[in-house]
């Protein structure tokens, strides 16, 4: 009589042992590819600066709530005046193309509408704080990301899948939503006009976002980030500047209503 192999009863654990090794393999590639120090510092850095605008949004609305201090162009004045001082500086020292001057004599225009695009984003970001909620105006600001995307795919030449455009959608279906919320809100305690321009202001300046968001892209891979630091420092610091001795009455110009 031949015997039983001594194999046979064990023999699908080949098997398990084979797919457990695969699956082990599989989260160690994934593991490998997603947590790599670059992946985790841009987690980080993205994480602080997510924290940074909140607390600027927070600080924004408790102001226009609590003391009805409204100084849209004094906090991004200060902002620039920052940039102007170590970045503009900094190029101002440089010698060869990255010198100062000689990116004004090539590209002064260029940075001028930059500028102009930085400054009044977050002119209408922050003045919507006056008109609408704080929720809204994070909610809302979200519509740079559609705008974003659009201005990418035609100027940096970068493309999506299906999912990105999925959630494009769903973006702009809670725009709307949220839109639609704050004007039927602002019936019942009769601020819906108020509520509506506080909407647009903030959609207006995530529109304007993303236009400065895809040039700081475009200029930071092709140039450097200390040109476009510098240069958006130098211009948005003469841009606000204006504007803030506008909107106080000092300066005869008037740039933008209050």
């Amino acid at each position: 009589m031949e015997a039983d192999s001594p194999a046979s009863p064990g023999a699908p654990e080949p098997l398990a042992e084979g797919a457990g090794g695969e699956f082990y393999s599989l989260l160690r590639r994934i593991k490998g590819k997603l947590f790599t120090w670059n992946i985790l510092k841009t987690i980080a850095l993205g994480q602080m600066l997510s924290l940074c605008i909140c607390g600027t949004a927070i600080t924004s609305q408790y102001l226009a709530e609590r003391y009805k201090v409204n100084t849209p162009m004094l906090q991004s004045f200060i902002n620039y005046c920052l940039l102007f001082l170590i970045y503009t500086v900094m190029l101002a020292f440089r010698s060869g193309s990255d010198n100062l001057l000689v990116i004004l004599k090539r590209k002064w225009w260029k940075y001028i509408l930059l500028g102009l695009a930085d400054v009044e984003a977050n002119y209408m970001i922050v003045r919507a704080y006056q008109y609408t909620t704080l929720t809204s105006v994070q909610l809302l600001d979200c519509f740079g990301i559609p705008v974003l995307m659009a201005l990418s795919w035609f100027i940096l030449y970068a493309r999506y899948r299906v999912i990105h455009f999925v959630a494009v959608a769903v973006c702009l279906l809670g725009v709307g939503t949220m839109v639609g919320a704050d004007i039927l809100a602002g019936r019942e305690d009769n601020s819906g006009s108020d509520v509506l321009i506080g909407d647009i202001l903030v959609l207006l300046g995530a529109s304007l976002y993303a236009i400065s968001n895809v040039c700081e892209e475009y200029i930071v891979k092709k140039l450097s980030r200390q040109e476009f630091l510098g240069m958006v420092g130098l211009f948005g610091t003469i841009i606000s500047g204006i504007q803030l001795l506008a909107v106080c009455g000092i300066c005869p110009v008037y740039v933008l209503p209050l």
